[in-house]
């Protein structure tokens, strides 16, 4: 039997089992990856909103790392919610000196519309952060939030993307589910001296979208950890993520999950 590549999250717990740490574990488990996970907040939500946030010390944040990298060859990481400043600057100083990819998704807002990002946050993650990753993947409110730039249509997308590039990744994968389009989804894939590519999917119509963003993410780490190239890992994260919203349901109130399950049935 082949071993998984070893898979880590660096996020945000949701209680509601929907995004965050648990479906980064549930992206990695379906693509076949074994998931290790540093909890940077914990969260009380569900499908109607968050409740309230609690974070750990940084110094446990980087304990938890630490022990992770002691004990595991990791093939790939991503990070998710890292919620204050200090937390993103140690991480980012732990993950300085690496031999695997980093997928960074910039969380600052929760699907039910809960900041997960405190204000004073937001520059430690473009100084310290962005010039370490090798992907990164905002959603239009995040690019805006990152580039000071409004983004209406396919220019604005373009503007962001190259300028999110001048702060340091490698490569930015600007997503397109808050554009207005009906039929489609188009992403947006950026990597230093290569023209921009376009990356459509068929918009699925369902309110169950509750962690999209943390599912994509994983499933781009997961992809990069098992040796695919970041045009192909993409792609088939894009594949991916459209089967679970296509199987997505509500287990309870609110704003349902995206399915992670369908992964698994692939195999």
């Amino acid at each position: 039997m082949r071993q998984p590549p070893n898979i880590l999250t660096i996020a945000g717990s949701d209680s509601g089992g929907g995004a965050g740490i648990q479906a980064d574990l549930k992206t990695i488990m379906a693509l076949g990856g074994y998931g290790m996970s540093v909890i940077t907040a914990l969260t009380a939500q569900n499908g109607e909103g968050v409740l309230g946030i609690h974070a750990p010390d940084p110094d446990f944040v980087l304990l938890q790392l630490k022990a992770v990298r002691d004990g595991f060859p990791v093939a790939a990481a991503k990070t998710g919610m890292l919620f204050s400043a200090p937390i993103i600057r140690a991480v980012a100083g732990a993950l300085r000196e690496r031999d695997f990819p980093l997928v960074t998704d910039p969380v600052c807002v929760s699907q039910s519309g809960s900041r997960l990002l405190r204000e004073d946050a937001v520059e430690a993650l473009k100084e310290d952060l962005l010039p370490l990753c090798d992907l990164l993947t905002p959603n239009r409110p995040e690019a805006e939030m990152l580039t000071g730039m409004p983004i209406a249509d396919k220019d604005g997308i373009l503007a962001a993307g190259e300028a999110l590039l001048r702060m340091g990744p490698r490569a930015v994968l600007i997503k397109g589910g808050h554009m207005e389009n009906d039929i489609v989804v188009t992403d947006y894939l950026f990597v230093k001296g290569e023209a921009p590519r376009s990356l459509p999917q068929p918009r699925v119509d369902t309110s169950n979208n509750h962690g999209t963003g943390c599912t994509l993410s994983a499933a781009i780490a997961t992809n990069l950890g098992k040796g695919l190239p970041l045009p192909v890992a993409v792609s088939n994260a894009q594949e991916f993520l459209n089967r679970a919203l296509r199987h997505s349901y509500a287990p309870g109130k609110g704003c349902g999950p995206v399915n992670h399950s369908v992964g698994c049935m692939l195999h």
